[in-house]
């Protein structure tokens, strides 16, 4: 089965499991992120928001977490690997990052990029309305500190996740140089490989490892060299900020 087909199936088997525990309180259930672009590449999670009407109860936190153990069971490995929020629908509907409603209370960092996926159309709807009628559309000024986050995270990261940070860096300089953050990784290492010809193999490799088939070899490498492609990167982005250019909030 192809990676769209295993996200539809694993889907449709959460949405089930969430109305029959929150009922009433399920207001809408999206995926975003890699599972819902185009590409049928592989992916390593599913990115989800699911929207609640009202606040969750304990006894309903350890059935969703039950029923997180069962996809884990029934769908491995991406069942297991549903990662996303709990949010509140007042909180859906503002420009403030929410809190999840689960256990951990973790606040959606990079919630003005999730938003400008989800409103380009870049999302999978397992429950409730177009999303338009939720979400609010980011500024620049709101993407912008999403995407130091995101910058952020590499740099304490280079050395734990190579693969991850080359491809993501990809993007981030996508996203500065063309203003446009509706893109996924394995779209923008397709335009790094041509945009940065000096920086093909570290991106060939990246691409590589993300599909499993990197060599010992190939990670000694991309962690030797990570440090190099995030100064780059980081030059790159400095040049980007300081010009003036439009802000592309729906995608291209």
């Amino acid at each position: 089965m192809s990676t769209l087909g295993q996200v539809h199936v694993i889907g449709e088997a959460f949405v089930q499991g969430l109305r029959r525990i929150l009922g009433d309180k399920l207001y809408g259930a999206y995926i975003y992120g890699a599972a819902a672009f185009p590409e049928d590449v592989p992916t390593g999670d599913i990115d989800f928001h699911v929207i609640l009407t009202h606040e969750l109860s304990d006894a309903e936190r350890a059935a969703l977490e039950a029923l997180h153990e069962d996809l884990a069971r029934r769908f491995p490995p991406l069942g297991g690997e549903l990662d996303g929020y709990y949010i509140l629908l007042t909180d859906a509907r503002r420009e403030r990052p929410p809190q999840s409603q689960m256990w951990s209370r973790a606040t959606d960092g990079s919630w003005a990029l999730h938003r400008a996926h989800i409103l380009a159309g870049r999302h999978i709807v397992l429950q409730g309305p177009d999303p338009a009628e939720i979400y609010l559309p980011p500024t620049w000024p709101e993407i912008e500190q999403a995407l130091r986050g995101e910058l952020d995270y590499v740099a304490r990261h280079l050395h734990d996740y190579p693969d991850y940070c080359i491809l993501n860096l990809c993007r981030l300089i996508y996203s500065y140089e063309t203003r446009d953050v509706v893109i996924s990784k394995a779209a923008a290492a397709d335009w790094a490989y041509e945009a940065l010809p000096e920086w093909r193999r570290h991106v060939e490799l990246a691409r590589k490892s993300y599909a499993g088939q990197a060599t010992p070899q190939d990670r000694q490498f991309m962690l030797a060299e990570a440090p190099a492609f995030f100064e780059v990167a980081q030059r790159r982005i400095r040049e980007a900020s300081s010009r003036d250019a439009p802000f592309h909030a729906q995608g291209t």
